[in-house]
């Protein structure tokens, strides 16, 4: 493989000289910057990312260590954060940790090692990411995306789950359901929490009492929906509405209503939350709550290249406002 010495040798110059055409950050004249390439195309001379990324001590990558699953909601999220780092000339290396703490560490080792410019974590509800690995990296700009307490963590950025379960539920009640379910996602993850407060609070603010039963806990995937939903449809007195706490857990309620020969929304109401792609194509569209994926992921980035540029800035809290969208999937009672 050629070096930079081999193209500075064969064009008859210094390796700075082949540096500043390379770079084009110093005058060269015409006519050297010409034996330069020539000997650049043939020696077939590619330079080395490394090398530079050493030298001005930027790699001009970001590192994104998440818990990714079935649910399409993680590749929008994925998609709108490669899609601001593109367009701002980073790259983007995931890792995927499946939960396993282990798995995360290694991955955050490696993306260590590889010495990206800043980490995007979307991880860390269940385990905290390794200190040992975090304290050879002081300055390192880290923006986390989900909830749990993280004192590493420069920036924090949310989602109102709390307001999103309320707009679910209020928009329910102001269509006319009473009896109305709630599929709640797993209470180890804040944003179900607060997603299903949200549910409550707006049943006890309009005066009505949600039976025991009425209170599903699954797990933010398909066939979590679908077996709960199952759950509801054989109570002695099922609910004419279900809020499900995702998207992904409204297609298993789609599907559970439809092998038991209900359609919706003449048998039963459905509203969800994400506003997933899918949504809009479901049959029919599915009512629910939108949360901003592209805005968050550029918003993820911005704060993130902020941040890096501004080392001591004071940390940001910054929290994102769900909205409802109103579709097909709820009628008028």
């Amino acid at each position: 493989m050629a070096t930079m010495k081999d193209v500075a040798r064969l064009a008859g110059v210094s390796t700075s000289t082949v540096s500043h055409v390379i770079n084009n950050n110093r005058f060269v004249s015409d006519s050297i910057r010409e034996k330069v390439l020539v000997a650049i195309e043939t020696l077939n001379y590619a330079p080395s990312a490394l090398a530079r990324s050493l030298k001005i001590n930027q790699t001009h990558t970001i590192g994104m260590l998440l818990t990714a699953s079935s649910n399409p909601f993680y590749a929008e999220l994925v998609r709108g954060v490669e899609r601001s780092c593109y367009e701002r000339g980073y790259s983007l290396i995931i890792c995927n940790t499946e939960g396993d703490v282990e798995r995360m560490n290694r991955n955050l080792e490696m993306l260590l090692q590889k010495r990206v410019d800043g980490l995007l974590l979307m991880c860390t509800e269940t385990h905290i990411p390794s200190q040992d690995a975090l304290r050879r990296y002081p300055s390192l700009p880290i923006v986390m995306m989900d909830w749990a307490p993280f004192g590493d963590a420069n920036d924090i950025i949310q989602d109102n789950s709390l307001l999103g379960g309320e707009l679910a539920t209020r928009y329910l009640l102001s269509q006319g359901y009473q009896r109305i379910a709630c599929i709640a996602g797993p209470q180890d993850k804040t944003p179900a929490r607060a997603r299903l407060a949200g549910f409550q609070r707006a049943m006890q603010q309009a005066g009505l009492p949600v039976p025991e039963e009425y209170i599903i806990y699954s797990d933010f995937e398909f066939q979590g929906g679908m077996t709960a939903m199952s759950q509801l449809l054989a109570l002695p007195h099922p609910p004419e509405a279900v809020f499900t706490s995702n998207d992904a857990m409204a297609v298993g309620v789609y599907q559970a209503l439809y092998q038991h020969g209900l359609t919706i929304p003449a048998d039963m109401a459905v509203i969800g939350y994400d506003d997933i792609e899918l949504a809009q194509y479901m049959t029919p569209p599915l009512t629910t709550v939108h949360q901003p994926k592209d805005d968050l992921g550029e918003l993820a980035i911005d704060t993130l290249l902020h941040r890096l540029n501004n080392p001591t800035a004071e940390p940001q809290m910054l929290v994102l406002t769900p909205e409802l969208r109103v579709r097909d999937s709820v009628s008028v009672r």
